[in-house]
């Protein structure tokens, strides 16, 4: 039986010689290297907690650092959805709350949410792209939430003279269905986020629905948020509400045409050919009731004059 140095025979490093062409490699030196291989592979910093808490409607930071990233990718998943949320510097969703943070030349890639909302509790994991894959898994949980509309009736919430948003254009929209609904809101100061609602219920870039997309610019005197909506439906009709972070919001209505008009004005229309049909019966009948009264008046009035 060969006897082995370090977990190598002595025939292994024979055939591993004679590859090489290097007759002074030893078992030790084989280990060596492997040190200095594993050495160069990412590995996670495990230095922070993997539960995390936050409250409704603040920021969430998930951490991650990853030691001799190297050229690999960094990237962070939602696991209920197996949804990569980014890669590296870049978000691959259109929920723009999330985000990346990464300082320049550090080994940090942490995921930060903004506006956390109770939907977004669950695992997320960090990734590594190596052979095999590595993950670190952070639990999140958001709790506290907090109703949209106390929220904007609290006065201590918002100062009346503080920043506020602005719809651009009608507050009232009609839009035929399958056509785009085009929203557009304007914040007179550099809003650290914007986030649309449709009712009470945030709008969500990744619904089954699809079609949806959310472009922010910020301007030189304040930051401009368009949402849009493709394939409109009858369910897209209803309140859209642009909410920037620490400002005034504002609302606009929309109604998703069947026709040519909304159903609120075919009710109506089809209330007011009612009433017209009604009126025109009972001009009939009166109009009939006279006739009938004039026609024995002047039967009336020809007897009469017969006799005389």
């Amino acid at each position: 039986m060969a006897h082995k140095k370090g977990g190598y025979g002595f025939k292994q490093l024979k055939i591993l010689r004679k590859a090489t062409g290097l007759q002074h490699i030893n078992a030790s030196s084989i280990l060596n290297i492997n040190d200095m291989v594993n050495m160069d592979r990412p590995y996670f910093d495990d230095i922070s907690p993997r539960n995390i808490s936050a409250v409704v409607d603040e920021t969430a930071i998930l951490r991650c650092r990853v030691k001799n990233k190297g050229n690999r990718t960094v990237s962070w998943m939602r696991k209920r959805d197996l949804h990569i949320l980014t890669t590296n510097i870049y978000t691959y969703t259109g929920d723009q709350r999330f985000s990346v943070i990464h300082p320049s030349n550090s080994d940090d890639w942490d995921l930060k949410i903004d506006y956390a909302q109770a939907r977004d509790s669950g695992i997320y994991e960090c990734q590594v792209n190596t052979e095999p894959k590595i993950n670190l898994a952070i639990t999140l949980e958001i709790t506290a939430e907090n109703d949209l509309r106390e929220r904007n009736s609290e006065k201590l919430y918002y100062d009346s003279k503080a920043a506020r948003a602005k719809i651009l254009g009608s507050t009232e929209i009609h839009v035929k269905r399958d056509s785009t609904i085009a929203l557009a809101c304007s914040v007179n100061i550099h809003a650290s986020s914007i986030l649309w609602y449709h009712g009470s219920a945030i709008v969500d870039f990744d619904s089954l629905r699809g079609g949806i997309s959310l472009e922010t610019e910020k301007t030189e005197v304040g930051t401009t948020s368009r949402l849009m909506l493709t394939r409109a439906s009858l369910r897209d009709s209803g309140n859209y509400t642009c909410v920037p972070n620490a400002a005034m919001p504002a609302s606009v209505r929309v109604h998703v045409l069947t026709g040519e008009q909304p159903a609120a004005m075919q009710t109506s229309i089809a209330s007011v050919s009612s009433a017209s049909t009604a009126i025109i019966i009972t001009c009939l009948i009166i109009s009939e009731v006279l006739l009938i009264q004039i026609c024995n008046l002047a039967q009336y009035i020809l007897v009469h004059r017969s006799l005389s």
